[in-house]
This record gives C-alpha cells, sequence and structure tokens, in this order.
C-alpha cells in the first residue's frame, strides 16, 4: 500500500513536534486511524471516553507545556462533542488544532448521514482558521497554517479532510507550477519591548505612588524575579489573578493572595487601600474588585496591545514580555523610603492568614471542605502538577491551597466549564508521566464526566514512572456553587429539584475500577487520607463527605447583598449556613 494523505498528515505531525493526539474513533477518521497505526506510536493516539474530552486534553496539553494541543474526531456528532473543549482554549488563549473528519467530497451538500456543516460549525470558536483539505496537494500548507495560527494567535484552528481526501494518495514531491503552494514546518516568536519613553512615563507614575499595588496574571509566568524586585523597590503589595495564582509563590509576606469573588480579604483591602496600580499580565474579569475609577493612577504591561486598558482606565501602556519589560523598568525607578504602606500590607495578609486557618479549622457537619484543601498544602509533592475543576472546589483552591515553587496549576478560567479536572490532569500525566498528579473536583463535575475519564487512568496507569495520581471529590450532594450564587444573586432559595447531586459511591467506584478509594468524613481523617494517598502504589480517589453549608462568600461582601443571601438562607430554613454566615462576617470585622 502507498502513502496516503493520512499518513503523510501524521508524518506533518511529527515534524510539528507533537507527542500525542487525543481522539475518539469514528468511521470517518478511519484512514487517519490506520495511519497512526503505521506510526507506532509516534504521534501517539491517546483515546478518550468522549471526543468533548479529547478537546479539553488538548487544551490542557498547551496549558501546562506551553505547545499546541492537537484532538481529532469524526465528522458530525463527533465533530459537534469537540465544541466545548474548543471553547475552552478559545477563551483562555491557547494553542489547540482540531482535525476532523468529513463525509466523502461528492457527497456533500446531499443530505448524507452525518453530513454536517463543519465550516458553520467552526467558525466562530476556530474563526481564526478554518480550512477544508479538497486535494492532496493541499495537506502540507493547510496543516502548517493550521499549526502557525493556533501558535501565533494563542487560539483553536481547524482542519477538516473529508473521507476519500484521506484514503487519496498523498503527493511526496510538491510539484513547482502555479497554484500549488509550499511551506515549512516553522514558526518563531519576535522580542517584544516596549518604548523606551513609555518606560519612562511608568516610572514617573509608579514613583508618584505611595501605596502601590500589583495585580499579577499568567501573563507574568517567567517573571517572578522581577515582579519580587519591583515589589521591594516600590514597598508594594501583590495580588494575583485565578490563573495567575501559580505565578508567585504565595508565601511572601508581601502576597496578599487571589482577588475577585473567590479571593481573600487581604487582596480585597489591597485593592481598595492602594492609589497606583501595575498591571501585569493580567487581564482578569471581576472588575467590581480592581481600585474604584479614579482612585488609582494605573500602569499596564502586557504582550497583547489589545487587552492594556480593557479592564481598568490605564494611564501608560507597556506592550511587551512581561519579564524583560520589567527588567527594562526596574532601572528607572527609585527606591520608596516610606515603608507604612508595606506594613500594612504586610498585616493585612497576616490577618488574612489567621482568618483562612479558623475557617478551615471550624467546625461542619461531617467535614468542612475548606479543611480538605487546606490540609493538602501540607501534603503536596513539590513536583506536583495540579487541576482544578470548576464549582466551590475552585474557591477553597484559590483560597487555602499554598502551591509550592513551580507547581503548575490549571482550571478552565473564562469558559469556567465544569468537568475540566480529569481531562486536564490526564493531559498533564500523559505529558510527564514521572510527576504526580492532583486533580480537585466536586461531586457535580464528576458525575458531569470525571467518572468516565477514571477509566482512562484505571486503563493506563501502569505504564507511568510515577503511578500517583491523586483525586479529590468534594462530596457534597449539591451543585454548591449555583446554589450559593442563586442565593447571593438572585436572592432565591436552593432549588433542590436542580442542584441536587445523586449519591454515589465515589471511593467504592475507585476501587472497583482497581484503583484506591479513600472515603474521609470526619476532621480527623482528612490528614491521614493525604498521607496515604500520596504513598499509594496506584491512583487514589478521596472521597471527602463535607458540608454544603459552608457559605462560598466574597471578600468584603457589600451589606446588601449579604442581607439578599440572608433571606434566601431564611426562606430554606437553613439555620446552619446563616450562622456561619454570621461567622464570616464577624470575622472580617463586620458586625
Amino acid at each position: 500500500m502507498g502513502s496516503t494523505v493520512a499518513d503523510a498528515l501524521v508524518r506533518r505531525l511529527r515534524t510539528w513536534g507533537v507527542p500525542r493526539v487525543f481522539g475518539y474513533a469514528g468511521d470517518g477518521i478511519d484512514p487517519i486511524l490506520a495511519a497512526l497505526r503505521r506510526a507506532d506510536g509516534d504521534p501517539e493516539f491517546v483515546p478518550v471516553r468522549h471526543e468533548e474530552m479529547a478537546a479539553f486534553m488538548a487544551s490542557g496539553h498547551a496549558k501546562y507545556t506551553g505547545r499546541v494541543g492537537v484532538c481529532l474526531a469524526t465528522q458530525g456528532p463527533g465533530a459537534i462533542h469537540l465544541l466545548n473543549g474548543l471553547y475552552d482554549a478559545k477563551l483562555d488563549r491557547r494553542p489547540v488544532v482540531a482535525v476532523v473528519g468529513q463525509v466523502v467530497s461528492t457527497a456533500l451538500g446531499t443530505g448524507y448521514l452525518q453530513e454536517v456543516d463543519l465550516h458553520s460549525l467552526f467558525k466562530d470558536v476556530c474563526g481564526q482558521y478554518l480550512q477544508t483539505v479538497f486535494a492532496p496537494e493541499q495537506l502540507p500548507v493547510l496543516l502548517d497554517n493550521a499549526m502557525r495560527t493556533a501558535i501565533a494567535e494563542r487560539t483553536p484552528t481547524c482542519l477538516i479532510v473529508p473521507h476519500d481526501v484521506q484514503r487519496a494518495d498523498a503527493v511526496e514531491d510538491l510539484p513547482h507550477t502555479h497554484g500549488v503552494v509550499p511551506s515549512s514546518a516553522v514558526t518563531a516568536r519576535p522580542r517584544v519591548l516596549p518604548r523606551q519613553d513609555d518606560l519612562r512615563r511608568a516610572a514617573e507614575v509608579l514613583g508618584a505612588g505611595r501605596k502601590v499595588a500589583l495585580l499579577v496574571g499568567r501573563g507574568a509566568a517567567g517573571a517572578e524575579r522581577e515582579v519580587a524586585e519591583v515589589v521591594d523597590v516600590l514597598g508594594a503589595g501583590v495580588t494575583a489573578s485565578l490563573v495567575g495564582k501559580p505565578v508567585v509563590p504565595e508565601d511572601a509576606p508581601w502576597h496578599t493572595g487571589v482577588m475577585g469573588h473567590l479571593g481573600t480579604t487581604a487582596s480585597a483591602e489591597l485593592m481598595a487601600g492602594c492609589d497606583t496600580l501595575l498591571i501585569v499580565g493580567s487581564n482578569d474579569p471581576w472588575t467590581e474588585f480592581y481600585p474604584e475609577p479614579g482612585q488609582a493612577r494605573a500602569v499596564q504591561i502586557d504582550i497583547e496591545a489589545r487587552v492594556v486598558g480593557s479592564k481598568y482606565p490605564v494611564e501608560v501602556p507597556l506592550v511587551g514580555d512581561t519579564a524583560e519589560t520589567l527588567r527594562a523598568l526596574l532601572p528607572l525607578l527609585e527606591r520608596n523610603p516610606d515603608r507604612d504602606w508595606e506594613r500594612r500590607v504586610f498585616d493585612g495578609v497576616a490577618r488574612w492568614r489567621r482568618i483562612a486557618g479558623e475557617r478551615a479549622q471550624a467546625p461542619a457537619d461531617p467535614l468542612n471542605p475548606e479543611l480538605v484543601v487546606h490540609e493538602l498544602s501540607g501534603h503536596l509533592p513539590p513536583d506536583a502538577r495540579v487541576a482544578v475543576d470548576v464549582g466551590s472546589t475552585t474557591y477553597w483552591y484559590a483560597r487555602h491551597l499554598a502551591l509550592p515553587r513551580g507547581v503548575p496549576a490549571h482550571t478552565s478560567s473564562y469558559l469556567a466549564s465544569m468537568g475540566c479536572a480529569l481531562p486536564y490532569g490526564l493531559a498533564a500525566k500523559l505529558d510527564a508521566p514521572d510527576r504526580p498528579v492532583v486533580a480537585l473536583a466536586g461531586d457535580g463535575a464528576m458525575q458531569m464526566n470525571g467518572l468516565l475519564e477514571l477509566i482512562t487512568v484505571a486503563d493506563r496507569w501502569r505504564t507511568w514512572a510515577d503511578p500517583r495520581f491523586v483525586v479529590l471529590v468534594l462530596h457534597n450532594r449539591d451543585l454548591n456553587e449555583v446554589s450559593w450564587e442563586q442565593r447571593e444573586m438572585e436572592g432565591d432559595p436552593r432549588f433542590p429539584t436542580s442542584q441536587r447531586v445523586p449519591e454515589f459511591p465515589y471511593a467504592a467506584y475507585a476501587e472497583l475500577l482497581g484503583l484506591r478509594g479513600i472515603r474521609v468524613d470526619s476532621p480527623d481523617g482528612v490528614g491521614e487520607a493525604w498521607r496515604e494517598a500520596f504513598h499509594a502504589d496506584r491512583p487514589v480517589v478521596v472521597e471527602a463527605v463535607v458540608d454544603p453549608a459552608v457559605p462560598l462568600l466574597a471578600p468584603h461582601l457589600p451589606e446588601e447583598k449579604v442581607e439578599t443571601m440572608r433571606r434566601a438562607l431564611e426562606q430554606e430554613g437553613n439555620g446552619a449556613a446563616l450562622e456561619r454566615l454570621r461567622r464570616q462576617r464577624e470575622d472580617e470585622g463586620h458586625g
């Protein structure tokens, strides 16, 4: 058998250095699957339980590695299933290439079985580059363009390959003729620095401030040392966006923790008290938690000109690589001799850490979810990778998990899609099988799709150099974040028919799959559960039976919102949640 277009596609992926392709089988991609078989694992094909998980794994691969993630799906329903994971990559600005099958070219437009207008389907999510291969000569250049665009624009792209084109003979040597476009599997990144005049203006604004705050986002990755130097020179405080949490370790006395609805009291106080704001690699959407417009003069550093000034009135925009821009800015800054603001920041951080510790130790029925995540900090391996699902889990991660220096953690941030933790964790583990992975999820997310991908974990773990893959399930039988949002935002009591998560034996299910299951439902068992999990000889599901009445309360929530929440809880007759709400307001200094 000669080489086909499908073989050429697989070879081109290998040339681009793609290590694995996440996908699900279907007859619309049979020739590509056969080509992957002939490629003998280079790239590796990773079968998932559902195409949505393939796209999430591709997005997770891009997040943990910084390289392009590739997913593969058949025509029709398989292609449709990719959308959620591709939108996760689009909104979080991550490079992903989706390769999608299509019915044979001669049947297009006839209403053929599984025929879907894929260009209409993908025109938004893969709008930067979306093409169909109609001839073998197109394959190299179209795939190269999909890869280059994904990398340059940090976005998902899509290549559609009809079944008959996959089977066609590959063109090994492209003719040098009109209408045939040669291409190379190469790309590069530019070095971007602001103009010197803009740096001087930024230094003047920052130097005039006496209460400087830094908001650090994921775009500051690699600039940890430079951020610390700026903080030292200016006597500043630092808060992080949710996705910026892993960038700068939170053990420094000037780091107030995460900002926003999921954030800390110290971060809220930093933003409310500053007179100058330096935004470094962040486009955080929680604008109500920024300083009030007019309160603080602002400088923003970002590699993307499109985001500077998009969330807060900025006086000096600096477009450039964050680390290099900070290095160019530092010699222009003068040391602030007044350290009163620095002391206030330190005091706020110390107060928050005391509050967080007390909240974690507060009694609950049967178990406080804050304690479970707070306790994990002391057990997390220094080389771990962390995947965080969307829901109440995200709050406890943001406030209580102390990430060791260099430990990455990712969640579905802008899309905020439930069900991301397990596919993210698998992508992280397949990229580095010698590193432990921790996935944090609620019971709603686990029932949405996490239970399915535990099957993948059970199928693959014996090949991993380090078998540690620890899944925490916060089992509270409630879609907890939505329940608290209903109370806070709408003033409505919890709607049990909508919010109830059916009972399920998560630890026992893990045992059924040949994994280890640990069920914990008392404070005394939390530390031992984490010790056992990280010393097990196989992946572990830690099922923590926790109290849904622990409030998801934004720091220093306005009194009118607290009153709205109280009325909703009173309608429910939820005395336990009312009492915890009262205590949390008290520990923030509100009567």
